[in-house]
């Protein structure tokens, strides 16, 4: 069997997602992919398929598809997700679900059917996303913090359940980044929330990745349960 890792990423299609395909093709791995619709690029060493993170039978597709062509997974990194800035007396319920469903059932399919198919190596490395909004108790963002501190305490939890099987889950919880979605919110409000940071600056998807490279390292097998949350909150 190959040593070549085998990473599976969620919500690849453009953003931080297609920068960590890259990321981790650089560095010879393996990587399969998913978001909602097709991506319109292709990278040699990169696989894309196309599913609602939430669909647990999509989700239980890419698993096997995975099994049949690689006979195994490595490392997984939830990074599908969704945010919506409104008050609270202005979020619809829609929009609830939505995030719900994206940020919190989604990571929770993927790990679960992750886990099932790193077992059978007794190994393996998960990787969640949770958000600096949580700590930061940041305004606009109620269900969407409430999400990811959903996320926080999923990977404490199931750390301890997958442990006994050499899989380790951790978290990663991002500042802003420069995306189209941050250039939308006012400079203003962008400022006070980057000066709450210890180090008041926006984000890189370098940072991030250097957070999920150290988790995904071999000598990280007794790092657990831990969620790192970026630019000192």
């Amino acid at each position: 069997m190959s040593d070549t890792p085998i990473t599976l990423i969620t919500g690849t299609r453009k953003g931080i997602g297609k920068y960590l395909v890259e990321h981790y093709v650089s560095l010879g791995h393996r990587v399969i992919g998913c978001s909602r619709e097709n991506a319109d690029w292709t990278l040699p060493g990169y696989d894309h398929m196309c599913a609602d993170v939430a669909d647990e039978s999509a989700v239980r597709k890419i698993m096997s598809s995975i099994r049949e062509k690689h006979g195994r997974l490595d490392n997984l990194i939830n990074n599908a997700g969704i945010a919506s800035m409104n008050h609270v007396m202005l979020t619809p319920l829609a929009t609830v679900n939505q995030i719900l469903n994206t940020n919190v059932v989604g990571t929770f399919l993927f790990c679960r059917e992750a886990a099932k198919l790193m077992t059978k190596e007794r190994k393996g490395r998960i990787v969640n996303f949770t958000t600096v909004a949580t700590p930061l108790k940041l305004e606009g963002e109620a269900i969407y913090a409430a999400s990811k501190a959903a996320i926080g305490s999923l990977t404490e939890v199931i750390a301890r359940e997958l442990a006994p099987f050499g899989i380790t889950v951790n978290a990663v919880g991002p500042t802003p980044i420069e995306t189209d979605l941050i250039r939308s919110v006012p400079k203003s409000k962008m400022d006070r929330l980057l000066a709450r940071q210890a180090i008041p600056r926006f984000g890189t998807f370098a940072d991030v990745s250097n957070a999920i490279d150290f988790f995904l390292r071999p000598a990280s097998d007794f790092v657990t349960g831990q969620n790192i949350f970026l630019g000192g909150v």
